[in-house]
């Protein structure tokens, strides 16, 4: 019989569908993730409201939501407190925030109450180790066919890191427009990971007649160029 712990540590996995809810928000009622088919998605949770680590990250996110905005990708936040709880502190960021240069940071992608934790539950957000009355950090990478791509988790204690984020989006949304994959560390305009040969005749091909953008360090390891430009303006996909 699976138990109260069992269901609240569950978690969907990367390749597996966004698992659905219909959710109060502070910017209306959304019916996730069909309201956001074709467009990417981060979905995070936060621990509570007027908390500093989470208000470091909402005026973050919030600062930089035009950079995700234009990798056609929408925020989705989360947490267990209520929506006239979120109200009052979104507003309290506004008016009484500062933080490294940043005030006067108005929060304009939706943030979810979520006061039965049902949606926290659905998403392994609750994990009773760290706390059973808090979501845990978690980032969920949705793509525009609502199909989970990644997942990060970062402890009650540990902010995000915002740089890691939009690589992590901008290197999804480059492999699935090449065909390619990033190797350790990867930023865009660095070299990329052309498929590993399925054969042997393609892996002696590859050694024997090495093309001028292609390097290959050994038949299973090629890199090739991509510039910051094709990164930027990548081919649309059906």
């Amino acid at each position: 019989m699976e138990t109260m712990v069992d269901q609240m540590i569950s978690m969907p996995r990367i390749g597996e569908k966004a698992p659905s809810f219909t959710a109060v928000t502070t910017q209306g009622n959304i019916n996730f993730p069909d309201d956001y088919s074709g467009k990417w998605v981060i979905l995070f949770s936060h621990p509570a409201d007027f908390t500093p680590v989470c208000t470091s990250e909402f005026m973050t996110f919030a600062k930089r939501e035009p950079e995700f905005a234009a990798l056609n990708c929408q925020l989705v936040g989360l947490s267990i407190d209520g929506l006239y709880s979120h109200i009052a502190w979104l507003r309290t960021i506004k008016e009484k925030i500062e933080f490294k240069g940043m005030k006067n940071i108005e929060v304009k992608f939706p943030l979810i109450e979520d006061i039965s934790m049902e949606i926290a539950k659905k998403y392994g957000m609750i994990q009773p180790g760290e706390s059973s009355t808090k979501a845990v950090r978690a980032v969920f990478f949705i793509d525009p066919k609502g199909m989970i791509r990644a997942v990060i988790y970062y402890p009650l204690s540990m902010g995000r890191n915002f740089d890691e984020l939009l690589r992590a989006l901008i290197a999804m949304q480059t492999a699935d427009a090449y065909a390619i994959a990033t190797p350790a560390d990867w930023q865009p305009g660095d070299d990329v990971i052309v498929p590993t040969a399925g054969s042997c005749g393609v892996a002696a091909e590859r050694m024997a007649n090495q093309v001028d953008d292609v390097t290959c360090h050994d038949w299973f390891f090629c890199t090739k160029k991509l510039s910051l430009e094709q990164v930027n303006h990548p081919p649309k996909l059906n």
